[in-house]
């Protein structure tokens, strides 16, 4: 009698934990087919590299813990052509060839910059050799020292990082060395457009 009663007492305890067993295993079969889940576990198995995805943690009040992802930005690469990227390494040289790598880099940017915007012409060859009433916008190309520079590494290191997408320019549109330039010319610069920022021997502006 007293065998009968354990052996029906372990029977229904079995029954009871298979029950709850195919119970867990119907929502675990149903969580794993929501669109939620899906979307969670394509996240999380996706290489880091092709995702180009940048995760923040964040904690929350109930102490759950909340994944947000957010698209990194790549940075903008510049193509010219053959021609128009030698015009641009020699007007760097010729304007900054004493300057540093960043020095080089604003200059640089300041050509580029005027390529983009509508007051000024499309291509770096036509903004370099651009004429103003008959006078030269870099004075490099009115003295004859755009003809003479020999482009070093550090000036072709410097284009390149700003065609590879290093903005240091704040965009700005002109520059002016104080020390050399004519008394009126850094006048019109004064009272026309607006200073941002100097580095070594050049004042940037917009």
């Amino acid at each position: 009698m007293y065998k009968k009663y354990v052996l029906a007492l372990v029977l229904f305890n079995l029954v009871i934990i298979l029950a709850a067993v195919n119970v867990a295993e119907l929502k675990i079969n149903h969580i794993m087919t929501t669109p939620a889940f899906k979307m969670n576990m394509e996240i999380a198995l996706a290489p880091e590299v092709r995702t180009s995805y940048k995760r923040i943690s964040e904690t929350v009040s109930s102490g759950q813990r909340v994944i947000n992802y957010c698209l990194l930005q790549e940075p903008e690469v510049i193509i010219l052509s053959q021609e128009d990227y030698e015009v641009l390494l020699r007007i760097v040289e010729a304007e900054a060839g004493g300057e540093d790598t960043e020095g080089k880099m604003m200059v640089a940017g300041v050509v580029l910059n005027r390529v983009a915007n509508e007051n000024f012409p499309d291509t770096v060859k036509d903004v370099v050799f651009q004429r103003e009433n008959g006078t030269a916008q870099f004075s490099p190309v009115y003295s004859g020292r755009y003809d003479r520079v020999v482009v070093s590494e550090d000036t072709i290191e410097a284009v390149n990082r700003v065609l590879a997408g290093e903005d240091l320019s704040e965009g700005a549109l002109f520059f002016v060395s104080r020390r050399y330039a004519a008394s009126n010319k850094v006048r019109w610069f004064d009272e026309h457009l607006t200073f941002l920022f100097s580095h070594g021997g050049h004042e940037f502006f917009h």
